[in-house]
């Protein structure tokens, strides 16, 4: 088994976050020397603390969400899940951990003296304790779906899924699941629909329809989605500098910073992270995971950032920006009264029968949405259906006209770059990475969780699985998709 290198800490290969593409991938010259030219001068400045004490909290919040919202064993979760804020190579530094299921908590000791604890409060899932702290800085809620029993309704707004009418030859079908479980890819839940109906559907043992699985980065297209909900309502414009409070006064150059500018991975801020082309672990640990594992506000931290590039001219994949687009989401949600760790179940999740996902979020109660949440494979699938469906559901336009077109997108600083594979917030097939058209595009997770948005085959395909597996699915999930390819229609 081959495992992932992300703290700073070890010294092997960088973990898959980036949509199939790895870190050196485009890492030419020429795109190294374009960012030199746009370069506005200064210096990253490493996060403060110990890299082994945030690995610590990576592990502990990991083995929390895993054995508490997923039901995995702990032994099993402490082998195959959570490499991307906790490595594999560096669980060498874990002493011993503790599961209390009745304050539902782990608490993890390290080699460096440190315990980091991370605990489930309400519904936002596994959050962990600042040092030195024994409870959160927010109030805790809990929020459940205002939606019927699941049993009682049809697909997608419930269970019940009714007789094949699709015409799809089933032993195709069953051939292409097969290869997404190939191996030792550790797909967890795989699942297409087409038309919106679905069509194929298989979990590992012990997963089922309703059981919320490791997603990572695929929280960042449902931050596109729920930021387009705002847009839609008219509290937000696309094309308007960012409100971002900590940049309205002084002449703040990143006053300029647009929400569609973040929204494409393109605000310009200086934030270190593992896929930038010129990354070197050596250097320290980055803001990429500290977000994650910091125990800190995480949205002060992002907006703290400094301007490295002029806005809308490079693409790089760094969470600051996703972060950034969460505190829009709570300023607006807040602004008006509202609820904001209930916004998302009312406004996105109860109008698409999700039920089973839990959004997660720092000490301070903010969605860590760049990537700490569990889903399911149906609702992912309910999620890459409203975009299939131009954002309409249920003939009600949940996100604005045109935004399915934006996000899909190639974004100018990342074409600038000669890499066509980044939208908004979602990933493009454009540089051929999976054999689907060029115009798929799709949400990516770390541990290669995906949720595929294929229009020319009416097709929407969920892969989640476990981390150890990802070097695998990779390949499994490859075949499967050329698999379906044959098996489906073009439109």
């Amino acid at each position: 088994m081959k495992h992932y290198e992300s703290s700073g800490l070890a010294t092997n290969e960088t973990p898959v976050d980036t949509g199939g593409q790895s870190v050196a991938e485009g890492a030419s010259e020429a795109l190294l020397a374009r960012a030199t030219q746009l370069d506005l001068g200064g210096d990253f400045e490493l996060p403060p603390g110990d890299p082994v004490t945030h690995f610590g909290a990576g592990f502990a919040k990991t083995m929390a969400s895993n054995v508490f919202l997923t039901g995995l064993a702990p032994e099993f979760a402490a082998e195959h899940t959570g490499y991307f804020t906790a490595p594999y190579e560096d669980r060498k530094h874990v002493v011993g951990y503790e599961v209390d299921r009745d304050a539902r908590a782990v608490h993890v000791t390290l080699d460096n003296g440190v315990t980091r604890t991370a605990k489930i409060f309400g519904s936002q899932g596994a959050v962990t304790l600042p040092l030195g702290a024994d409870d959160v800085s927010f109030t805790p809620s809990v929020v459940t779906p205002d939606l019927p029993p699941p049993e009682t309704l049809p697909w997608p707004m419930g269970d019940v899924v009714g007789p094949d009418s699709a015409g799809l030859d089933r032993e195709e079908l069953d051939a292409a699941v097969d290869m997404a479980f190939a191996g030792d890819s550790m797909t967890a839940a795989f699942l297409v629909t087409y038309r919106g109906e679905i069509v194929a559907e298989r979990y590992r043992d012990g997963i089922g329809i309703h059981t919320p699985l490791e997603s990572w980065s695929m929280g960042k297209s449902m931050t596109a989605t729920l930021l387009g909900q705002l847009i839609q309502q008219g509290v937000y414009d696309l094309w308007q500098p960012a409100p971002i409070p900590e940049w309205q006064s002084g002449g703040d150059p990143r006053a300029e910073i647009r929400i569609a500018d973040i929204v494409r991975m393109s605000s310009g801020l200086r934030f270190r992270a593992m896929q930038d082309p010129d990354y070197v672990p050596a250097l320290g640990y980055p803001d990429h995971l500290y977000v994650y594992t910091g125990s800190i506000n995480a949205f002060e931290y992002a907006a703290s950032r400094v301007q490295q590039w002029p806005p809308n001219q490079v693409g790089r994949y760094r969470n600051g920006d996703p972060v950034l687009a969460n505190y829009l989401i709570r300023l607006a949600v807040e602004g008006r009264g509202e609820n904001y760790h209930a916004f998302p179940q009312r406004a996105l999740f109860d109008k698409l029968g999700m039920r089973d996902t839990v959004l997660e979020t720092d000490p301070y109660g903010n969605f860590l949405l760049q990537g700490y949440e569990f889903v399911s494979a149906r609702d992912w699938a309910r999620l890459g259906n409203l975009y299939l469906n131009d954002g309409v559901w249920q003939e009600e336009r949940l996100l604005p006209e045109g935004w399915v077109e934006f996000v899909s997108t190639l974004a100018p600083g990342w074409e600038a770059d000669g890499r066509p594979i980044y939208g908004g917030f979602f990933w493009l097939n454009g540089g051929g990475q999976f054999p689907i058209p060029r115009e798929a595009y799709f949400m990516a997770g770390a541990g290669g969780q995906k949720t595929m948005i294929i229009p020319s085959h009416d097709l929407v395909v969920v892969r989640l699985g476990h981390y150890s597996g990802v070097e695998a699915s990779q390949e499994s999930l490859s075949r499967a998709l050329a698999a379906l390819m044959q098996v489906v229609p073009e439109r």
